[in-house]
């Protein structure tokens, strides 16, 4: 099986975050595979041990993804490609990045593309969907148990607290739900491995592209921390004076009534 991984470097959002004139410094900041990606690549790995073939890491970026595209190879994936958009591409969206997959993928021959479910610093949800639709193959989202036989992938997804079941034929497109299965970590033998594996890097240019071609069809106007959350009151007295309180409160400071 031909499976590629779509891979996105994102925030460690467990560690602190400076936000400066409306943009996230990334001076100081951690970053990590996003978490949702990194089950894709489990199931991916786990896959290609069961039924042969080799698993292909994809990121767009700069140089920098190169530290997380070796933690994917040392997790167990075969290759890893970054697009590196560092020079070419100042702002980018959604539509920018899927314009870049579909030109990278569009001599690809490939049975299954893997994605997270969402990227934990945007969480919109959209790159896998919108992938699938050009590249004119089926996707299924947020999926919590993945089964391939022969050209069927029988899947189970989440439904706001239930689960759904069906087939889908391939090649198909997923996006990988927690609890699909319970990411690695890299050992220190495939750290070692992941060294010598091979990491390609591609440019614009060498897909065919240019900065007109990918340019964002939306913009970013700021980026903002949600207000600190206020030390809660307690309500003294008699039940009476307490009700009486907590309406006024409600009435005059809250104004939810």
């Amino acid at each position: 099986m031909n499976i590629y991984v779509l891979m996105k470097r994102t925030f460690d959002t467990e560690e602190k975050i400076v936000i400066s004139n409306g943009r996230i410094e990334e001076e100081g900041a951690e970053f990590i595979i996003n978490p949702y990606d990194e089950y894709a690549i489990e199931e991916a790995i786990q896959l290609r041990d069961e039924h042969g073939g080799e698993v292909t890491v994809v990121t767009i970026g700069s140089e920098d993804a190169e530290k997380q595209l070796r933690t994917a190879l040392a997790m167990g994936a075969d290759k890893a490609v970054l697009i590196n958009t560092e020079d070419d591409v100042e702002e980018s969206d959604q539509f920018t990045t899927v314009k870049i997959l579909e030109a990278f993928f569009d001599d690809k021959e490939y049975d299954l593309i893997l994605a997270g479910n969402v990227a934990i610093d945007q969480a919109s949800g959209q790159i896998g969907p919108r992938l699938a639709e050009k590249l004119n193959i089926p996707y299924v989202t947020t999926i919590t148990n993945l089964k391939i036989d022969g050209d069927t992938a029988h899947i189970e997804r989440d439904v706001e607290g239930d689960v759904e079941k069906l087939d889908a034929s391939l090649p198909l497109l997923v996006t990988c739900q927690q609890g699909l299965n319970e990411p690695r970590y890299p050992s220190l033998p495939g750290i070692m491995k992941a060294k010598k594996k091979p990491l390609e890097e591609l440019e614009l240019d060498d897909l065919d592209l240019d900065e007109d071609d990918v340019e964002p069809k939306t913009k970013t106007i700021e980026v903002f921390l949600p207000p600190a959350k206020e030390a809660g009151k307690v309500l003294e007295g008699e039940i009476d004076d307490q009700v009486k309180e907590l309406v006024s409160l409600l009435r005059n400071e809250s104004k939810v009534i």
